[in-house]
């Protein structure tokens, strides 16, 4: 099963995390004084805020997959497109160990294609940079998929 990912940046997370409690009739699900994260199945999303000192707004958009078969097969479909991407094994942030491919759509938003494989204490080794550089340590440039990784 495919799950959308969506992580949005905040500038006042207790605010934001009353308000989408509100509007998904749910606590979140794993939520740390910087991060908050609902799983919901009703709709099937994984829905994230952080105020990690980047622009408000969209963080990055993804998918959460429920293997690492369907994870593989998006990225085979990458790359039979010839689309940039950048691949990311047992990468650690927003609280989870991942394996990821990033890569981005023709806006330049970024999106991160991912399957969890367990949580993590610590929200990420990049989580204080810049907006443009946290997106360069993800792999993700407006230019290219750069080689450096590490966050969300």
């Amino acid at each position: 099963m495919k799950r959308m990912h969506i992580h949005l940046s905040v500038d006042d997370l207790d605010k934001n995390i009353k308000f989408y409690t509100t509007m998904f009739g749910a606590e979140p699900t794993i939520q740390h004084s910087d991060y908050a994260k609902w799983r919901l199945e009703d709709p099937s999303v994984n829905f994230a805020v952080s105020d990690k000192g980047r622009d408000s707004g969209l963080n990055h958009l993804g998918l959460e997959l429920d293997s690492d078969e369907e994870l593989e097969k998006i990225h085979q479909r990458i790359n039979e497109s010839n689309l940039d991407n950048l691949e990311e094994k047992s990468a650690q942030c927003c609280y989870s160990e991942s394996d990821k491919y990033w890569t981005l759509d023709p806006q330049g938003i970024a999106w991160e294609n991912f399957y969890t494989l367990g949580e993590i204490p610590i929200y990420g080794a990049n989580s204080s940079k810049d907006s443009e550089d946290s997106l360069n340590s993800c792999g993700i440039s407006k230019a290219a998929p750069s080689s450096q990784s590490n966050c969300c």
